[in-house]
């Protein structure tokens, strides 16, 4: 590419990683501390970026010059979101997720296709009870906070009510993202063995508060079953007017796969890889992503489909995870 050719396909980049309602003229204006003649000469390129301005919008827009200048290499640059918050509080990492998923529902051709070797982070806040065990598990021995060693878990005193509105503000942008994912039988295993582990050691406050949260478990399971039978999303307790987005739920018996995340958004591809438990890495290499996607659908084609159709596998599947659940009883 000659370098005129350049800049105008690094600005193309630059667009479309804002929002699209939003005004690239003005953003770039903003930031940079220019005229709008004089961000619309440098979009033409009628005149050269400089270079501290190049570093200042690569680093307000995570833009890869190795994506712009399309270098053939082995290397692909993911970006780390989360790498220089070290002592972050949870509630800003939901904070964090929500603003993510409002971004992708502010396109108006959109979809997740999601390999899930877990549940999903924001179905534990379809209801408050697991909302709650699972925000107590991950500060405490995920996150290993130090003012929660030697605590045990309490829905009297550990209700995380903050928390499960942000959640439950996630839970509504998901309902609102068509989504195609591909689920396996072991796709409840990390959460079961969290609640059993707190039963063995003695970390449940009471029995009683045992008992609550796997009923909870239960009901996000059975909410789950009832989103893939009419192959729609929607909030707990929804009736059929208030139906959200398509919902293409498969099984995978063979592969479990990992937690990655594909997003399409207009013209555009993500790819989200989770490391850490929580954290995760993003990138829009076009290589990459679509080789990730590729992959996504060939493990489809190999998968069995239980929304909207496919009513005895559907059963045999959710039967299987309540009898996990059961089983903790």
């Amino acid at each position: 590419m000659e370098s005129t050719e350049l800049q105008q396909a690094f600005f193309a980049t630059v667009k479309n990683s804002i929002q699209p309602h939003l005004s690239m003229v003005d953003e770039i204006a903003d930031l940079l501390q220019l005229s709008y003649d004089s961000v619309y000469r440098r979009v033409r390129g009628e005149k050269p970026i400089t270079m501290v301005e190049l570093k200042t919008l690569c680093e307000h827009f995570h833009i890869s010059l190795d994506h712009v200048l399309e270098l053939k290499t082995d290397s692909v640059v993911f970006q780390a979101p989360n790498i220089n918050k070290e002592n972050e509080e949870f509630i800003d990492y939901l904070q964090g997720m929500l603003k993510q998923l409002r971004y992708f529902n502010s396109f108006g051709k959109r979809q997740m296709l999601y390999l899930c070797k877990d549940l999903p982070f924001w179905h534990f806040y379809c209801y408050p009870e697991i909302g709650a065990f699972k925000t107590f598990c991950w500060i405490k021995t995920i996150r290993n906070n130090a003012a929660y060693h030697n605590k045990k878990f309490s829905l009297a005193e550990y209700k995380f009510e903050d928390c499960y509105a942000i959640g439950q503000q996630i839970l509504q942008e998901y309902c609102n993202m068509p989504s195609v994912e591909l689920w396996n039988y072991e796709s409840l295993t990390s959460s079961i063995r969290q609640v059993e582990y707190y039963k063995d050691a003695g970390l449940f406050s009471n029995k009683e508060d045992f008992q609550v949260v796997l009923n909870s478990l239960d009901k996000t399971l059975d909410y789950l079953q009832e989103q893939a039978e009419v192959g729609r999303k929607f909030m707990p307790g929804a009736t059929e007017l208030s139906y959200k987005a398509p919902y293409e739920f498969y099984v995978n018996e063979v592969v479990i796969g990992n937690n990655t995340i594909m997003v399409e958004l207009d013209d555009n591809q993500l790819c989200f890889i989770t490391y850490n438990i929580f954290n995760y890495l993003m990138t829009r290499d076009a290589r990459f992503t679509s080789q990730s996607i590729q992959s996504f659908h060939n493990l489809k084609s190999r998968s069995t489909i239980i929304s909207g159709t496919g009513e005895k596998f559907r059963n045999r599947f959710f039967g299987y995870l309540h009898e996990r659940v059961a089983a903790l009883r």
